[in-house]
């Protein structure tokens, strides 16, 4: 197995378990991630958040073969990660993201009630729809599993603000890519419900960057021109993000990169 790039930002963020405590449910006020209790699994999410993500995805996944199922959840975040900021093989980044979509669902499973099973499966396959273009990824049924996935973390975990925003750039990108008449009746998508579930991820976790980011692509998507000035104060808001730890960072750096383009 071809060892993992490093985080480009090695060594900034330093968490100990102590220290990620304090923090963590502001780190974790996306996806309502419980805190750790097997030692194990805490010291995956401590190196997740420092940006080690190889090791983290190790750990995650030795600690759930020993039985500790909530090992999956820090292996498949730090996996998906990876993949979407840092893995430069396309084949390669679409193969992570299967892997992540499989151990989800199996993790689903074996406990239905498992909310970030849920919402990384949809996660990992809507980057791997974006990885295979998006329309032909509808075509072959990803689409629904997608908003399947994500609709029943939210009727698990109505607060989960990662899953409104993953679910306001579904309804986007369905928009972008068929139009406004067959993305409603085919996949239920809305600009409103989409624009709604933006609005929804910053009220739950204002400022988050990776909801910035992602409400600023979909404005371009579904208003072109005429959203762009919005769209840019939102780049611009989310590049301004003083980050608190590794996947904060590298959510920042998109947004100066978008800015930048």
């Amino acid at each position: 197995m071809t060892a993992w790039s490093h985080f480009p930002n090695a060594g900034v963020f330093n968490y100990d378990g102590a220290s990620l405590k304090k923090r963590w449910s502001l780190l974790h006020a996306g996806d309502g991630e419980p805190w750790p209790l097997h030692p194990l699994v805490l010291k995956a999410w401590v190196h997740c958040h420092n940006g080690e993500f190889e090791a983290a995805r190790d750990l995650g996944l030795r600690a759930a073969q020993s039985g500790e199922a909530s090992g999956v959840t820090v292996a498949n975040k730090a996996t998906c990660i990876y993949a979407t900021y840092l893995e430069k093989k396309e084949k390669a980044r679409l193969d992570l993201f299967l892997e992540v979509a499989q151990r989800a669902e199996e993790a689903q499973q074996a406990n239905p009630q498992n909310v970030n099973a849920w919402y990384l499966m949809a996660y990992a396959l809507g980057r791997y729809s974006q990885g295979i273009s998006v329309a032909k990824a509808l075509a072959q049924g990803l689409g629904g599993k997608v908003k399947d996935a994500l609709e029943k973390t939210l009727s698990l975990n109505p607060e989960h603000a990662d899953a409104h925003t993953a679910l306001g750039t579904f309804h986007a990108e369905v928009i972008d890519k068929v139009g406004v008449l067959i993305g409603h009746m085919t996949y239920g998508a809305k600009k409103e419900i989409g624009l709604q579930h933006f609005a929804e991820a910053l009220r739950l976790k204002p400022n988050a960057t990776i909801a910035l980011v992602e409400y600023a692509n979909a404005l371009v998507m579904l208003e072109g021109d005429s959203g762009v000035d919005r769209a840019t104060a939102l780049y611009e808001k989310a590049a301004a993000c003083e980050p608190r730890d590794a996947i904060e960072w590298l959510d920042v750096a998109l947004a100066r990169a978008e800015l930048a383009s």
